[in-house]
């Protein structure tokens, strides 16, 4: 079995799996990117535009994850000595996504782009977001993404000698399942620009929020922590979208 956290040596130094996962899913994920632009032709921005909204997505991404990430602890964060590193250190993947979307959406308005940008990134997202939680899977208890114990015949050991849910291995079987559905929606069906993007984050949104239950941390109120939290807002966001859908 596994003895967590995971790690291996390249040229004398120890290199967590972890840190080589995400690496490899964002590597990917862009080159995955790139690829299915050039295959579908998309219509070009011009540079400034397409700069604009790339810094929007990045910053962001990355202070909607920090920023969540922290948020789920505030005890935690208001009582040590180092907040700021505290911030820096923590992060969440829902954040990165909900604070990416902001990011993008206010970037458009500065340009005045209103042709939707999301449905490109929908299956290099998916790639990234596998391979890198196979990197929080090798991390075990020493990365913020493993379950509460549990009793079931498939828990795991993941470095505390309890046996635990494997979130992160019920996450990837589901990122794989939302990537052939959504395959297969279109095509049998025919999705409007920007639909694409928005079934991905509902689906995932609604599996983050259960997920969530079953992972132990600070909760704010109804047993509810800062990432389920967020996903109700994602889903406020997307409830006109949501309605459309039953009509």
């Amino acid at each position: 079995m596994f003895e967590f956290p995971v790690s291996t040596t390249i040229f004398g130094y120890p290199i967590l799996y972890h840190t080589i996962f995400e690496s490899l899913g964002i590597f990917l994920g862009s080159r995955y990117y790139w690829y299915l632009r050039k295959k579908q032709k998309v219509e070009k921005m011009d540079i400034i535009s397409v700069l604009i909204i790339l810094i929007g997505a990045t910053f962001g991404a990355y202070f909607g994850s920090h920023v969540l990430g922290a948020m789920e602890n505030v005890p935690k964060w208001r009582e040590t000595q180092y907040p700021v590193l505290f911030f820096l250190t923590n992060k969440t993947l829902v954040g990165g996504l909900l604070g990416g979307l902001i990011g993008v959406e206010l970037a458009k308005k500065i340009v005045k782009e209103k042709r939707s940008t999301g449905d490109l990134f929908v299956y290099p997202l998916l790639l990234a977001m596998i391979i890198g939680r196979l990197g929080c899977f090798s991390a075990g208890i020493y990365e913020e993404t493993y379950g509460i114990p549990t009793s079931l015949p498939w828990g795991m050991d993941l470095g505390d000698h309890i046996y635990r849910h494997p979130v992160t291995l019920y996450e990837i079987i589901y990122l794989i399942a939302i990537w052939i559905i959504l395959r297969q929606i279109q095509k049998k069906y025919e999705l409007k620009s920007g639909d694409l993007f928005k079934l991905f984050m509902i689906f995932y949104l609604l599996f983050r929020f259960l997920l969530d239950f079953i992972k132990p941390g600070w909760r704010y109120f109804l047993g509810l922590g800062s990432i389920q939290i967020a996903c109700l807002i994602g889903f406020l966001y997307y409830n006109r979208f949501i309605l459309n859908l039953k009509n």
